[in-house]
C-alpha cells in the first residue's frame, strides 16, 4: 500500500472521529455550535432537511425511534446514502471508478426527486396524521 493511500486513509479516518466526536458531544437540540435551517428560520415551515442534525445525533446514540421521529425520510434514506458515500471514497483512496448505477437512472432521480417534495409538503400539513411527519423532539 502507497503512501499516497494511506495518507487518504489517516485523513478519512480523522474526518470520521472528529464528526463522531462533534455529533456525539454536542446535542444539536441544546447547541448553538450547529446552523439553523434558514428555510424554518425565515418561512417557519419545516424543509425536508430539518431534524436531520438531531437525527444524526439521535442515531450516533443508538435511538432509532428518537431519530425516525426527527426525521422519518433521512433515516429511511441512509442505507442508500452510506452506500453511495462508500462507493465514492472506496474510488478516492483506491482511484478506481465504481458508480452507483441507480443514480443514473432518470426513473430513480425523478421518483426520489418527487418524494421529497411530495414529504416537504406532508409534513407541513397541520392535520394527523401529516403532522407526525414534523420533527418532534423525544
Amino acid at each position: 500500500m502507497g503512501s499516497r493511500k494511506i495518507l487518504k486513509i489517516a485523513s478519512l479516518l480523522f474526518v470520521i472521529g472528529a464528526v463522531f466526536f462533534v455529533y456525539s458531544t454536542y446535542n444539536p437540540s441544546q447547541n448553538n455550535l450547529f446552523v439553523p435551517c434558514p428555510i424554518k428560520y425565515f418561512t417557519g415551515y419545516d424543509c425536508p432537511g430539518c431534524g436531520s442534525q438531531r437525527a444524526i445525533h439521535q442515531i450516533l446514540h443508538f435511538k432509532f425511534y428518537n431519530a425516525f421521529r426527527l426525521n422519518p425520510l433521512m433515516v429511511l434514506s441512509l442505507p442508500l446514502i452510506i452506500y453511495a458515500l462508500g462507493i465514492t471514497l472506496w474510488n478516492w483512496i483506491f482511484e478506481t471508478r465504481y458508480r452507483v448505477k441507480l443514480f443514473y437512472s432518470n426513473t430513480f432521480i425523478y421518483t426520489y426527486f418527487g418524494l421529497v417534495i411530495l414529504y416537504w409538503i406532508a409534513r407541513n400539513l397541520p392535520f394527523y396524521p401529516f403532522n407526525l411527519l414534523a420533527p418532534t423532539e423525544p
